[in-house]
């Protein structure tokens, strides 16, 4: 109990600090002009018994410290604040969670390492077929290929039908209907073919119609 203590005549005042290492906290009485430490309580466990609280104060505990040769002493302290106290808790309590989750994630990582493993390679013997749309054939291989357009604006232009003559002047024929592939316009730099001249028209009956009878 705090009240049988000597509150009014505090044998030490100070500041307090708590530190960890691993999984260990450490309470750290330190003087609060030059930080040197008065003395430490670690904790590996929380609630336990090093640190206890009071039974008439929330603001009072009972620590054990160490002096690092394994002798230990039961000392209380006490806050002047109660928002310190309620910080000291918390701090601990922070501490030793963090601990719990760190010691699960451990104890999972080892389940799934003793675990049976997947064996996802081949076995002897085993094939797998791919199927993969759009794929280019190489050059050379079987298969049809798609024709390439040839001649200005995608027309495809024939060539003048054998025995033509080329030296006596004619031209061929303008196209009746110009051809136009869809998206594809017409213009008349495109299909631009001069017209021939009208030939007169020839005497179709000739010497006939000098012919006696």
């Amino acid at each position: 109990r705090a009240a049988e203590w000597q509150l009014d005549q505090p044998a030490w005042s100070g500041r307090l600090r708590i530190t960890a290492k691993g999984s260990t906290a450490f309470i750290k009485l330190e003087d609060k002009s030059s930080g040197e430490l008065f003395a430490q309580a670690p904790v590996e466990q929380f609630p336990g018994i090093a640190v206890e609280g009071v039974m008439d104060s929330s603001r009072y505990f009972v620590i054990r410290i160490e002096d690092g040769n394994g002798r230990r002493a039961f000392i209380g302290v006490g806050f002047v604040d109660r928002g310190d106290a309620f910080d000291f808790n918390v701090a601990l309590q922070d501490h030793f969670k963090w601990v719990r989750q760190q010691s699960e994630l451990a104890r999972q990582a080892q389940d799934l390492e003793q675990g049976p493993k997947l064996d996802l390679g081949f076995k002897e013997g085993q094939t797998i077929k791919l199927n993969i749309a759009n794929m280019k054939k190489k050059e050379g291989g079987t298969g049809s290929t798609r024709p390439r357009p040839a001649g200005p604006g995608g027309l495809s232009l024939l060539p003048p039908p054998p025995g033509g003559k080329s030296s006596s002047g004619e031209r061929p024929a303008p196209l009746s209907t110009p051809a136009q592939l869809p998206g594809t316009p017409i213009t008349d730099s495109l299909l631009s073919w001069p017209q021939p001249t009208a030939a007169p028209p020839a005497d179709v009956w000739g010497d006939f119609a000098k012919a006696s009878g």
